[in-house]
């Protein structure tokens, strides 16, 4: 009883918008990025503002949840959402830092697709989040979780033809190691937008 008397506040959705679309602009800088591979250093300085952005997002609303009694679902889920979401962005910002750190000299096709891949899974990513704060429209979200992780399954699999390639052509062992970096973790943010797609068929299941 006490619970439906307390006010539930918007404040945590507006909060998963607003992350999500941070992550759904760093994931198309960076595919622009790998498509234009130019004025590397402007880039990734673009790329690396949206992240500090979607950090400070991030630990406001982890403030927020630790002052807030009411909750619009069980906070370890609220915690572990926005978490998964701040990942997305970080690793697409570590994995631009990367081609600065190992001074790339040229991109190729296997990043590109990989991170076409990645703004395909922040977008839909961004779409499930968006239709989280109405949980009548089950359906809807669930569509949008099971697109994130197909995503997914064609991201890993580009990852591991990329290095099979690169070992098969006899790549030199340091161009490897750079490039398997920088797959990794391009294909560990993709991961990260399926955590988020687990976690809210978890709210899903429970809550509509």
């Amino acid at each position: 009883m006490l619970e439906k008397l307390m006010p539930r506040s918007d404040a945590f959705f507006d909060a998963f918008d607003e992350q999500a679309l941070a992550t759904v602009d760093g994931a198309r800088l960076f595919h622009t990025l790998l498509g234009d591979f130019t004025d590397v250093p402007t880039k990734v300085a673009a790329i690396k503002a949206v992240e500090h952005a979607g950090d400070k997002i991030a630990q406001s609303s982890f403030a927020r949840l630790h002052k807030q009694f009411i909750t619009p679902f069980d906070r370890a889920e609220i915690h572990r959402l926005l978490s998964r979401i701040d990942d997305v962005l970080d690793l697409t910002d570590a994995a631009a830092d990367r081609l600065m750190l190992y001074d790339v000299q040229s991109v190729p096709p296997p990043a590109r697709e990989l991170s076409g891949l990645l703004l395909r899974a922040a977008q839909a990513m961004q779409g499930a989040v968006r239709l989280l704060r109405d949980i009548k429209r089950p359906d809807e979200l669930l569509a949008a979780c099971r697109e994130i992780k197909s995503l997914e399954n064609e991201a890993d699999a580009v990852f591991r033809a990329a290095l099979a390639k690169m070992f098969k052509d006899g790549t030199d062992a340091i161009t490897v190691i750079k490039w398997k970096d920088i797959y990794e973790l391009i294909e560990d943010a993709v991961d990260r937008c399926e955590d988020v797609a687990n976690v809210m068929e978890g709210v899903v299941l429970e809550h509509a």
